[in-house]
C-alpha cells in the first residue's frame, strides 16, 4: 500500500475514534461498537473488491491487545482511590467481581458442555474469557452514573480483569498437568505464588518510583511504560501473573500518600508528586485511547460479514448472554434486597480481554482446549449483545442526584448569606443586614 495513503488513513482513523468517543459521551452509545462496525464495513467494502487481508493481521491484533491490556489495567489502577470512606465500596466491587466471575464460569461451562457438547477442559477454558467484564468498555460507559455507582464499576471491572486472567492461566496450568482445578495443593501453590508476586511487585514499584523521581530528562513517562511492558513480558515468559505487578504499581502510585513509605516520599514535595502522577495518568489514558482505537478497528476488520450469516450463532450468543445476565440480576437482587433491576444489572460488557484470551486459546497445543464451534464470530456477537444490554441499562431513566453541599448556591444560583454575620437594622429591627 502507498505510504502517503497510509499516512492519510491512520490520522483519519484516530479522528473518527475521537468523534466516536465524543458522540459516546453525549449519547451514552459505546464507542467500541462504532469502532468494530467501522472495521466490519471496511472489510466488507474491500472484500467486494477482492481484497485479501494480510496474514499478519492476527499478530497485530494480539500485540495491540496485549499492550492495551497492560494500559487498561494500569489506567484502572490509577483510578482506584483507597480512602477510609471507600474501603466498603472497594470490598463490594471485589466480591461482585469474584463471585460473578466464578458463577459465570461455572454456568457458561455447563452450557457449553450440555448444549454444544464440548469436552470439560475446552468448556472451562472458553467460559473464562466469556465471563470477564471489560473495563475498557464498562468504565467509560459509567460516566452518567452517580459517583458511588461509577466508582463501583471501576472497582468491579478492574478486579474482573485481574481475576479473570489469573483464573485463565491457573486453569491452563492445571489442565496441562492433568491435575484437578480445585484442591488443597494447587490452591495453596496459587496462594504462595500470589503472595510472592505481590512482594516482588511492591519491590519493583519502589524501584520504578525511585527512578521516576531521579530522572530529569524530558522523556521519562514512556520509559516507565516501556519498563512495565518489559516486566509483563518477562513475567509471562516465566508463566507468572505479571499483570498483578502492573496493577500494584498503578494502585500504589495513585495512592502514594497512603501506600508509599515516608522514605520514598521525602525527596518529592507533595505538589510536585501529584503533578507528575497526574501527567503520567494523562499519558496512560491517551495511550490507552490510541491502542484501543486500532485494536477494535482491526478486530472488526478481521471478521467477514459472510461468516455471521448462521442463525444458530445468534441464538447461542443470545443464550450465553441471557444466562450471564440472569446471574447478574440474581446477585444484585440478593445483595440489594430488591427485585427491580438496576442499571448495574445490565452493566457487564465483554471486550478486549475476552478477545485477547480467545487468541491465546488458539495458540494452545492441546486439542482438548480447542473448539470449532466457539470462534471469534460467536465472541463478536456476545460482545455486541452484552454492550447492547449495557446501553439499554445506561439509558434507563434515573433521577439526578444533586450533592447536598451545592444544592442551592450552585444549582439555583442563589447566594446564601452567612447568618452569623448578620446584624439588625437600627431603623427596622425586623430587617437583617450583612
Amino acid at each position: 500500500m502507498d505510504t502517503t495513503l497510509i499516512l492519510i488513513l491512520l490520522p483519519l482513523l484516530v479522528v473518527f475514534s475521537y468523534l466516536f468517543d465524543s458522540f459516546a459521551r453525549k449519547t451514552k452509545f459505546p464507542s467500541v461498537i462504532l469502532l468494530i462496525l467501522t472495521g466490519l464495513i471496511a472489510r466488507a467494502l474491500l472484500d467486494a473488491y477482492g481484497f485479501t487481508p494480510w496474514g499478519a493481521l492476527e499478530e497485530i491484533i494480539k500485540v495491540l491487545g496485549t499492550v492495551g491490556l497492560i494500559l487498561i489495567v494500569l489506567e484502572g489502577a490509577l483510578e482506584l482511590e483507597i480512602t477510609p470512606e471507600r474501603i466498603g465500596l472497594l470490598v463490594r466491587g471485589f466480591l461482585a467481581a469474584a463471585v460473578l466471575l466464578i458463577a459465570n464460569v461455572w454456568l457458561v461451562s455447563w452450557i457449553l458442555e450440555s448444549f454444544f457438547e464440548l469436552q470439560h477442559q475446552a468448556a472451562v477454558i472458553h467460559a473464562i474469557p466469556l465471563s470477564i467484564i471489560s473495563s475498557a468498555v464498562a468504565i467509560p460507559a459509567a460516566s452518567g452514573f452517580s459517583e458511588k455507582d461509577k466508582t463501583f464499576v471501576v472497582y468491579e471491572s478492574t478486579f474482573s480483569d485481574i481475576l479473570g486472567i489469573l483464573i485463565f492461566n491457573y486453569a491452563i496450568r492445571q489442565f496441562e498437568a492433568a491435575a484437578p482445578l480445585l484442591g488443597v495443593s494447587p490452591l495453596t501453590t496459587l496462594g504462595v505464588q500470589l503472595i510472592g508476586i505481590i512482594a516482588i511487585s511492591v519491590g519493583i514499584t519502589f524501584v520504578l518510583f525511585k527512578l521516576l523521581q531521579r530522572i530529569k530528562h524530558n522523556v521519562k513517562f514512556f520509559l516507565i511504560l516501556s519498563l512495565l511492558i518489559l516486566v509483563y513480558a518477562i513475567g509471562k515468559y516465566l508463566h507468572l501473573p505479571a499483570l498483578v505487578t502492573i496493577f500494584i504499581f498503578g494502585l500504589i502510585l495513585s495512592n502514594s500518600n497512603y501506600l508509599l513509605p515516608p522514605f520514598l516520599r521525602k525527596n518529592s514535595p507533595k505538589e510536585q508528586l501529584d503533578k507528575e502522577i497526574a501527567s503520567f495518568h494523562m499519558l496512560t489514558a491517551e495511550s490507552t485511547f490510541l491502542v484501543r482505537t486500532f485494536f477494535f478497528l482491526f478486530f472488526g476488520f478481521s471478521i467477514s460479514l459472510s461468516s455471521l450469516s448462521s442463525p444458530s450463532t445468534y441464538l447461542f450468543a443470545a443464550l450465553l448472554v441471557g444466562a450471564m445476565l440472569l446471574l447478574r440480576y440474581l446477585y444484585f437482587s440478593l445483595s440489594k434486597l430488591s427485585i427491580k433491576p438496576s442499571a448495574l444489572s445490565y452493566h457487564a460488557p465483554r471486550g478486549l480481554i475476552s478477545i485477547l484470551l480467545f487468541f491465546q486459546i488458539k495458540e494452545l497445543k492441546s486439542p482438548n482446549f480447542q473448539s470449532d464451534f466457539i470462534d471469534q464470530n460467536l465472541l463478536l456477537l456476545v460482545i455486541l449483545i452484552s454492550i447492547g444490554l449495557l446501553l439499554f441499562g445506561t439509558l434507563k431513566p434515573t433521577q439526578a442526584v444533586v450533592p447536598v453541599e451545592d444544592t442551592i448556591e450552585d444549582h439555583l444560583d442563589i447566594e446564601i448569606p452567612d447568618f452569623d454575620t448578620l446584624e439588625r437594622d437600627e431603623e427596622d429591627p425586623k430587617k437583617l443586614t450583612p
